[in-house]
């Protein structure tokens, strides 16, 4: 089989492609053929090193210093190759993640039955059971769970087109919000579909607040930003934060009668059961954007570390 593999930090030339041995699942292992698997901005930053300010040492100490020890590609989508003793059943179609460790970006790999594995509804394809996960777990719990966004609010989506922008905007519109966006012009048509009443140029500028909830995936608004453009009692989540910003929000959680909050979202098992009752419900269902062979993994990174791509990109194999 093929396996993906990064040879050191740097550019998208820093993935390799070698040939491995299909492995064999030990007892409460399955063995997955992967078909589509997402390259997300995630994967560009562990492979590049380049992370928010404050951050680089702390991924280095954690995944290496030298170059990541991590395998590329955190979830897929695929059919059971062998069951081994599970309840699983060969040719069936299931998704999952790979978690931190990585290692979906090949042609095989192993996962405990027990583990971050679910069936595959008919209702989504492999590409868009690869891209399920990434914006969508993201999305839900932000929204749900921490900004605890109810009916009638004002949410603001900036950055509203990728994996998470995107799931942002349809579990905000199933929650019954009342949604702005800001996008590039190319995806305004998107951001609409989506659920957006109103959707401005990123670089220009963002709708008239004032907004129950803003959205801010790239960090591109802040807390100096959003806070002009927050109701009272309005709730900012910042997706992409560097760590003055983790820490002031975990320090300073509540200003001038506002809540900032940031940080990392749970990628468990009933993380991942919800989402998908979100889906059977009509809530979510991913964008899938550009979808390439798996052996033009490099191109895939080439366009996700431009932080430009219209919904998730997918590789198939």
């Amino acid at each position: 089989m093929k396996i993906a593999s990064y040879t050191a930090y740097g550019g998208p030339e820093t993935i390799a492609l070698t040939k491995a041995p299909i492995p064999t699942p030990r007892p409460g292992e399955v063995l997955i053929r992967v078909r589509a698997a997402p390259v997300t901005a995630g994967d560009a930053r562990l492979r590049s090193g380049k992370v928010p300010r404050g951050l680089g040492l702390m991924l280095r100490l954690a995944i290496g210093l030298r170059r990541p020890r991590v395998a590329p590609g955190w979830a897929f989508a695929g059919e059971v190759a062998d069951p081994g003793t599970s309840a699983f059943t060969k040719g069936q179609r299931v998704f999952g993640l790979t978690g931190f460790k990585g290692g979906a970006h090949r042609e095989y790999l192993v996962i405990k039955a027990s583990g971050t594995l679910l069936p595959l509804p008919d209702s989504l394809s492999f590409e868009q059971g690869a891209a399920f996960f990434f914006g969508g777990l993201t999305a839900a719990e932000f929204l749900i769970d921490r900004a605890k966004l109810a009916p009638g609010e004002r949410l603001l989506v900036a950055g509203a087109t990728g994996a998470v922008g995107g799931a942002a905007l349809q579990i905000g519109r199933h929650l019954g919000a009342q949604m702005a966006a800001t996008a590039s012009p190319a995806n305004h048509a998107l951001a609409r579909s989506l659920g957006a009443a109103e959707v401005t140029d990123y670089r220009k500028g963002t709708p008239p607040g004032p907004f129950d909830v803003i959205v801010d995936v790239m960090g591109s608004l802040g807390w100096p930003g959003a806070r002009s453009l927050l109701a009272p009692g309005g709730r900012l989540v910042l997706i992409t934060a560097d760590l003055a910003q983790m820490l002031g929000s975990a320090l300073r959680p509540r200003r001038e009668g506002r809540h900032f909050m940031t940080g990392t979202n749970k990628d468990d098992l009933p993380a991942m059961q919800r989402l998908l009752a979100l889906h059977q419900a009509g809530g979510y269902t991913p964008v899938v954007g550009p979808v390439l062979p798996f052996a033009e993994l490099v191109k895939a990174h080439a366009i996700a570390e431009s932080f430009h791509k219209p919904g998730n990109l997918v590789v198939v194999m």
